[in-house]
């Protein structure tokens, strides 16, 4: 399969395309590219380009870009915010919300977040690396993370945000029991209209505090993901997969 390289560079037939120090390591000695080679390059404005290495060197990698192969189109306008666990989870969590069509990763500070500090940098090129694996068009922004209350005050009401709420009512129980817990994903959003957003919490979930603010917001429709207690990186994939199978362009 040919390799796939998002580039955030007007993209025409015929230009000659000097690549970034980084990607240009990437093609000539991850790629192991040559003169010569194929590559596909992309970017939501322009759509996806034949391209074809013209320089490999130590000084420079450029590209000559050929034909158009993809038009520019439109594409999922679903966001995801998430409060941030461990390295390794909020990894998996950019990654896969890429491959399921996330167009914006809003990271949120909640009383329980235990993570504080991300690289949003890192962050980007994985999700970057996850849009030139998957075969769309657009890399996801991803925010700098924001508290939960800051996310709100802020909300486009326009957009509805599915908020995956695991708890109950009943302060004496194990997450809440069984009262007073919202009905399942696929019911509760049957008829939103776009846009919609996905809201995933911490480890422990959201405190009461914050649960009885969001239940209270006209724009927030609460959801459950079932009977068990997910993990946060497991509930993001779990209630995108299930949101673009509904509402989005999985249909």
């Amino acid at each position: 399969m040919t390799p796939r390289l998002h580039l955030d560079a007007p993209l025409e037939e015929g230009a000659n395309l000097s690549l970034g120090e980084g990607q240009a390591h990437y093609v000539r000695n991850v790629l192991r590219r040559v003169v010569g080679d194929d590559l596909k390059m992309f970017n939501a404005r322009d759509g996806e380009f034949a391209a074809v290495v013209s320089r490999a060197d130590r000084k420079a990698v450029e590209i000559l870009l050929g034909a158009r192969l993809r038009p520019p189109a439109p594409e999922s306008d679903l966001w995801l915010l998430f409060a941030p666990v461990k390295r390794d989870a909020v990894d998996r969590i950019v990654e896969k919300a890429t491959e399921l069509g996330v167009a914006r990763l809003m990271p949120i500070e909640t009383e329980r977040t235990q993570a504080h500090r991300l690289n949003i940098d890192r962050l980007g090129a994985i999700a970057t690396e996850a849009a030139e694996q998957s075969g769309r068009l657009s890399a996801p922004k991803v925010d700098e993370l924001v508290p939960l209350a800051r996310a709100l005050e802020n909300w486009p009401p326009p957009r509805r945000l599915i908020y995956c709420d695991e708890q109950g009512d009943d302060a004496l129980a194990d997450w809440g029991g069984d009262t007073g817990r919202a009905p399942p994903l696929l019911s509760a959003i049957r008829s939103l209209k776009p846009p919609h957003a996905v809201l995933i919490g911490p480890e422990g979930g959201f405190s009461p505090a914050e649960r009885a603010r969001l239940r209270a917001l006209p724009f927030v429709c609460p959801v459950s993901l079932g009977p068990r207690i997910l993990r946060a990186d497991t509930a993001a994939i779990a209630a995108l997969a299930l949101v673009q199978a509904a509402l989005g362009d999985w249909r």
